[in-house]
């Protein structure tokens, strides 16, 4: 039985690998246009239409509010999927958050207004907005992991790269809606009922995912691995094995650590770049609302076709070296990039937020591979999600709403910008003192680190 489990796992075709990564991507795709079709709502209509009685700065506040409740959702979800994904597999937890995610936004664009049931409404869509978030905690780590756990060991930045694709892509695609609407209908319109549209048009959205997804197969390093486990516990009898959060936090605490210090520069770059621009482009620089979004338009499809570029490039000198220069441009960035956006410009538009996104994308393409290569596989899905999700409390969730009230109490970009340059400094110290994961196999991380939790389970049922 044991020569049996330990056989290597069957090698991943290249056809297989592409619908693999096709599947990875359409489903973070559509999570993440869901998620970030909220954030833009947010800059744009949800303070009119939910908090209505307030300033209309404040207004934004309160909206911006809601929007990060999603994201206070996320460590659990990184928790109850990272469980059950490590316990039962990736492919069954990622069908089930496209579902919770999918419903969620088709429900936001049924909900009543403040001027239909009044305090009920923002409650309702703050409850929402928790859905959401619990779903897209589970949703990255499970993405990334069936991608990784296939792909060619040489190659992995490249590929794991492509789930990572999918926050663009979203972006892209829910800036591209609501650019699209607001053009063709009036404020009035898009206020009244337009707004509307792209969430009711997630669940069309979500059937197409679905169909994708369930037609990939499970990650054969996760089956390997548990077949493992499973005779290693039948050979020496050692019981129940350890919850994979109890495992992570006793063999990977560190690795813990440092992940939660990569994702604050990349975590509230992003936000600042792409959800905040919206109110401080509108509102400081006085730029319409659809030269703003044409500019994140713009700026993302850029974003998405250069994530795959740095991956790639992660494989040839290291995940750390890219990532290092990411966080290292972005907080050189933050003030230049504010210097464009006041002249008020177009073109000035476009090159900050497209550059920002650049440097951003060298933090988020090796991400996925660098998390991924971190954790043993039977603690990689609770370990990589909590590294992240956990982080992204601190950093993405209140990246907007501590950016926003920097803009009304100093009526000045310069606090915002050493926000971010902060931000970016801690990240250069995580990495910096991480260790480099590019040559890892994936199942020799799972091999020392099992093997220890099985003689310290051996050990504690002896001493019992």
């Amino acid at each position: 039985m044991a020569s049996a489990a330990s056989a290597p796992p069957t090698p991943t075709t290249p056809g297989n690998l592409k619908r693999i990564v096709a599947a990875s991507l359409i489903g973070t795709t559509i999570e993440w246009y869901d998620f970030f079709l909220y954030g833009s709502a947010a800059a744009l209509v949800f303070n009119k239409l939910f908090f209505p009685d307030s300033d209309p700065l404040v207004g934004t506040l309160l909206s911006f509010l809601t929007y990060a409740v999603g994201f206070a959702a996320r460590p659990l979800g990184a928790l109850v999927f990272g469980h059950y994904g490590d316990r039962l597999g990736r492919k069954k937890l990622l069908v089930l958050s496209l579902l919770l995610m999918g419903g969620a936004t088709f429900a936001i664009g049924l909900l009543p207004t403040h001027a239909t049931v009044g305090s009920a409404a923002p409650v309702l869509l703050t409850a929402l907005r928790l859905v959401q978030g619990f779903a897209l905690g589970g949703e990255w780590g499970g993405a990334v992991l069936l991608v990784s756990e296939h792909g060619d060991a040489r190659r992995r930045g490249f590929w794991a790269s492509w789930p990572q694709t999918g926050a663009p892509a979203g972006q892209l695609l829910a800036t591209g809606v609501l650019s699209l609407l607001t053009a063709v209908l009036s404020d009035s319109a898009f206020t009244s009922w337009g707004w509307r549209i792209p969430f009711l048009l997630s669940g069309v959205l979500v059937m197409v995912g679905l169909w994708i997804r369930l037609s990939v197969d499970e990650s054969p390093v996760f089956k390997q691995a548990l077949a493992q486990a499973e005779a290693r516990r039948a050979e020496q009898d050692t019981g129940a094995e350890k919850l994979p959060l109890v495992s992570v936090l006793r063999h990977h605490w560190r690795d813990v650590l440092v992940a939660m210090g990569a994702r604050m520069a990349e975590n509230i770059s992003y936000y600042v770049i792409t959800a905040f621009i919206l109110v401080y482009a509108t509102t400081a620089a006085d730029v319409s609302k659809q030269t703003a979004l044409n500019a994140v338009l713009i700026a993302s499809a850029v974003h998405f076709a250069v994530i795959p570029l740095w991956g790639a490039l992660s494989d040839r000198i290291g995940r750390r070296p890219v990532y290092l220069l990411g966080a290292a441009g972005i907080g050189l960035w933050m003030f230049p990039f504010f210097s464009l956006i006041d002249t008020g410009d177009f073109g000035n538009l476009i090159l900050a937020i497209t550059v920002g996104l650049v440097l951003h994308g060298a933090m988020y393409a090796p991400q996925a591979a660098f998390f991924a290569e971190m954790f043993a596989t039977r603690m990689r899905y609770s370990g990589a999600s909590i590294g992240a999700q956990f982080a992204s409390v601190a950093a993405g969730a209140p990246a907007p709403l501590i950016a926003t009230a920097l803009l009304d109490d100093y009526d000045s970009s310069t606090p915002i910008a050493l926000y971010v340059i902060a931000a970016a400094v801690l990240t250069l110290i995580a990495v910096g003192v991480a260790k480099e994961t590019r040559n890892r196999d994936l199942a020799d991380v799972e091999s020392a680190a099992d093997a220890e939790s099985v003689t310290a389970a051996t050990a504690d049922a002896r001493t019992v």
